[in-house]
């Protein structure tokens, strides 16, 4: 990666919450764009909409990180939120595509490293998934070949492109794992649907290992999963956080009854998805928390 700052995006969220800190701990110069960024705080911080980004914030930069996007959990799922969903990542993507665009081919990042998900694969049951997976069925899946199709263009900039396909990421700062730990404090822990479904998970610091990968290793291109080389299943999942927790684990969630909650992205709970981290691996990545429980407790104990 060539010298100068990186723009990022999603920086306050929930790996940018932890990745950011790291990236300071390096040294790195860094351009963090918020709706919320103050003009004062400038030339770290800078104010955009969350979808068009400047062109002359990524001007001589190293890369560009793209992390933000409407969150997927965390609202009903309604027709206009689905749009929210799809619209933060596609015309973001997009817009920051056309944006390096826009610059001389001396003065673009020479990487951009966008987040994707592991929803790309869709409910594949059993079947062992790797970067050289065809894209599943499904809202996840649509959505995510279509964002990392807007990634992909950038490529014919002559610039490098990595799309992270992340798995659940385990943070006791939020997402799923602070809602499941809720829930099983309170003694609601219980599988979803059969349980027999594989989740894909990464610990968060381990996310955070990914993505600078991803940004500092010219070899990768393409799509990269974010996973934890030994997946679980939901029950495994049920019965470690409850152990953790020390909480019982006897409820459970029929599959009828999480799609009436959450109609089109029930399936990103009860579809199974054993993905493995082939690239990465390939790559010679190593995971601090590769293994259930020590994430778990590392995070919740």
């Amino acid at each position: 990666m060539k010298p100068g700052p990186i723009w990022v995006s999603g920086a306050t969220g929930l790996l940018g919450g932890r990745l950011v800190p790291r990236l300071r701990r390096d040294d790195q110069a860094l351009r963090l764009v918020s709706r919320s960024a103050r003009p004062d705080q400038r030339p770290e911080h800078i104010r955009w909409d969350g979808v068009r980004a400047d062109p002359a914030d990524l001007r001589s930069t190293s890369a560009a990180l793209h992390l933000s996007g409407e969150p997927v959990f965390g609202g009903l799922p309604t027709a206009a939120r689905r749009r929210r969903i799809w619209n933060s990542r596609i015309d973001s993507t997009r817009a920051l595509v056309e944006a390096i665009g826009d610059l001389p081919a001396d003065e673009r990042p020479d990487t951009l490293v966008c987040a994707s998900a592991v929803g790309f694969y869709g409910d594949r049951g059993d079947e062992f998934l790797d970067e050289q997976s065809p894209p599943g069925e499904g809202f996840l899946a649509e959505l995510c070949t279509a964002w990392e199709r807007e990634a992909a263009q950038v490529e014919g900039l002559g610039v490098r492109r990595v799309s992270l396909r992340f798995g659940i990421v385990l943070a006791r700062e939020g997402g799923a794992l602070a809602l499941m730990a809720r829930a099983f404090r309170l003694g609601l822990g219980g599988r979803l649907g059969s349980g027999r479904q594989w989740f894909p998970w990464v610990h968060i610091d381990d996310a955070v290992e990914l993505t600078l990968l991803a940004l500092s290793n010219e070899e990768l291109r393409g799509p990269l999963n974010a996973v934890s080389p030994n997946p679980v299943t939901n029950l495994d999942l049920t019965a470690n956080l409850g152990q953790v927790l020390r909480r019982p684990t006897l409820l459970a969630a029929p599959a009828f009854a999480v799609r009436a909650a959450l109609g089109p992205l029930a399936n990103e709970l009860l579809g199974s998805k054993r993905v493995r981290g082939a690239a990465a691996g390939a790559a010679g990545a190593t995971w601090r928390h590769g293994d259930l429980d020590g994430a778990l407790t590392a995070e919740l104990a």
